[in-house]
């Protein structure tokens, strides 16, 4: 994952160099490989390389298109060899993927994002119709951010590089409330004026306008519909197979997370047979693995062994137990431009860095989403409600018949269930597992009540299939998960989903529900597809266990920390939490009687987060005079680069 930075000054006066020093100290530890520049009367652009490819290190950047035009270009072009013959061009050895971009660029305009099938985000400045175009693929696998003010625009992948440090800045209470629960969306940051460039869009910035526009979407009249379940088995092994296959494109190993579950699992073993069929673009697979044998709800060594054996190589093994799963840091003088980043590196995260490292691996394989879009849950909701809304009476009653004897659940209780998801929240009620936190301020609930339950949306009963909209609801949520991961620069490494993949999200989402989950078998289709391919331990495998203890024995190792914290919390000051009900939940996590420790972490990231910002005068100071001994008195602000260069 390259990254890049850009300031445009409208006045026509060069960035202050001090400034784009600083971006340059703040961008070299994502950038081991080179780090160029652009710069003309009032912008200028830097580009900071990591090449993970065998045709990226023939890219340069910015690249000077014909147009005069110039791009910047973070990303893995997955169609490249498709696109080069429209160009009018041929594929070589050093025809990079920013070529190929900047071409397709050229031709299509704006209408060229949609075209453009992988992992990526880019800018484009046009000193002709004096714009910036900021876009982003549909999944949002990319950090790109900016601030648009008065009288300059800036951008960068590094969020902190836009933080202003001349002036207070407001936090964003959306964002804080999305990222407590079920993430913010997808275009907010932490801060009030700086916006994150959303997924499937592109955002047209000019001196006294903004707009974003979105370029492509996934069509909801796509259907297909095959008469044999081998025919719908046979197009996943394809598309599984060529998501995975695009993700092994690399010039070094490439290492995959191996845990026991089936979706590191069969990343895998369809990575290996690609190796071994010579269709894979790598020199090697090699995995990771995470083991615990102290834990009794969670231990993946005996599953990630039988595919080590499959494979007949051992992979990589961190031992988890008897360490804290998470820290924060509520005293860091350096300066924290997200919650997420005062959480300090665990000692199996830490071992995780040391194995890349050591390794040179620049490329992580990871099976986030499988649960997701391929039926983690065994629920038939969404098949029912498709039959409601096309009014198949007598089929309606044979599925959720069939679902009920196999979930040993009473007939019309499914069919509730299928009704309520047509039915506005107010009426049916929240899940106990999307009600706000309770100790948060009431105010700041009513304010925020979408963020807190997750973005709901009542499925239209005419419009696109009910499933169709469960997939969208679920993928919105991945793509705001993807939003608030960091990006790591020790070491620096890049990582790719495949099941994230467009063409294999197109196909599921065009699938009648009941080839995805059925009423004896969650994930019935990849368990199908795949039973020659993953060992049989793997895909009889029931739902995997996750740990449980580790949390809470964190919270006791950090008790007198976390105590000491509630005394004056910077949250309740700022409207956000009341310091009484928190240390309530605290001790009730601490005791096993909280049904989840995560909102409490988060908050105690928050805070933490907060009070930096206080620290570093960011933030107005809380309106109570801190006691004496407080944390919240603030230090003389160090200059940023002098920071980072520590």
């Amino acid at each position: 994952m390259s990254v890049q930075f850009g300031r445009w000054n409208f006045d026509g006066n060069g960035p202050d160099l001090e400034h784009v020093e600083q971006a340059r100290t703040a961008l070299a530890p994502f950038a081991p490989d080179s780090m160029s520049s652009f710069a003309e009367t009032g912008v200028s652009i830097l580009y900071g390389a990591f090449h993970t490819t065998k045709e990226a290190p023939h890219e340069k950047q910015p690249c000077i298109l014909r147009s005069g035009s110039v791009m910047t270009w973070d990303g893995r072009l997955d169609n490249r060899d498709e696109l080069v013959p429209q160009l009018s061009g041929r594929s070589s050895n050093d025809t990079s993927d920013a070529s190929v971009a900047g071409a397709a660029y050229e031709r299509w305009g704006t209408d060229c994002f949609a075209k453009l099938i992988g992992d990526w985000a880019l800018s484009v400045w046009d000193p002709i119709a004096r714009s910036l175009i900021l876009a982003k693929d549909p999944i949002g696998t990319r950090h790109l951010y900016y601030s648009a003010e008065r009288d300059q625009i800036t951008w960068s992948t590094i969020i902190d590089l836009l933080v202003p440090f001349a002036r207070l800045v407001k936090f964003e209470e959306e964002y804080i409330a999305g990222w407590l629960t079920f993430f913010p969306a997808a275009h907010l940051t932490p801060y009030v004026g700086i916006y994150s460039v959303p997924p499937s869009c592109f955002v047209c910035l000019r001196q006294q306008t903004r707009t974003t526009n979105k370029y492509w979407d996934f069509e909801p009249r796509k259907t297909i519909r095959y008469r044999y379940d081998n025919e719908y088995e046979e197009h996943f092994r394809t598309v599984f197979g060529a998501s995975v296959r695009r993700r092994l494109r690399s010039d070094a190993p490439v290492v995959a997370e191996l845990s026991g579950g089936m979706d590191s699992s069969s990343i895998v073993c369809v990575a290996d047979r690609l190796v071994a069929e010579g269709l894979a673009e790598t020199l090697r697979l090699d995995t990771i693995s995470y083991y615990d044998d102290n834990e009794p709800n969670w231990n993946e060594r005996p599953y990630f062994s039988k595919v080590e054996e499959k494979r007949g190589r051992r992979g990589s093994h961190i031992d988890v137990s008897s360490q804290q799963t998470f820290a924060v840091d509520l005293a860091c003088e350096q300066f924290a431009a997200t919650p997420g980043s005062l959480i300090q590196p665990s000692k199996s995260a830490r071992l995780f860095a040391a194995c890349l490292r050591s390794h040179g691996y620049r490329v992580l394989l990871s099976g986030i989403g499988g649960d997701e879009v391929l039926g983690g849950v065994a629920t038939p909701t969404p098949e029912l409600a498709d039959l409601m809304a096309t009014a198949s009476v007598l089929a309606l009653a044979q599925r959720a018949m069939a679902w009920a004897l196999a979930a040993r659940r009473p007939f019309v209780h499914l069919l509730l269930e299928a009704v309520k998801t047509f039915l506005p929240p107010r009426l049916v009620g929240l899940p106990i597992h999307k009600r706000p936190p309770v100790w948060l301020v009431r105010g700041f609930v009513e304010r925020n009540r979408a963020a807190l339950q997750g973005y709901p949306n009542r499925v239209r009963l005419f419009g696109p299939r009910p499933s169709f909209q469960n997939n969208l609801s679920t993928f919105d949520m991945l793509r705001r998960q993807l939003a608030c991961s960091s990006l790591p620069s020790d070491p620096p490494y890049e990582t790719r989903y495949p099941y994230l993949d467009r063409e294999l999200l197109e196909f599921l989402y065009s699938l009648p529900p009941q080839q995805i989950v059925r009423p004896t078998q969650r994930r019935s289709l990849m368990r199908r597809s795949l039973r020659d391919i993953v060992p049989p331990e793997i895909l009889n495998r029931s739902r995997k266990g996750y740990v449980s203890r580790g949390p809470v024995l964190s919270l006791s190792s950090q008790w007198s920390h976390l105590l000491g914290m509630t005394e004056e919390m910077a949250c309740e000051k700022y409207g956000v939490a009341n310091k009484q009900s928190f240390r309530a939940a605290l001790q009730n996590a601490k005791n096993g009687n909280e049904p989840s420790v995560v909102p409490l972490i988060r908050m105690v990231a928050v805070e933490s987060w907060m009070r930096n910002l206080v620290a570093w005068g960011l933030l107005e100071p809380p309106c109570v005079k801190p006691s004496s001994g407080s944390n919240f008195s603030s230090p003389a602000l160090a200059h940023f680069s002098a920071e980072n260069k520590s």
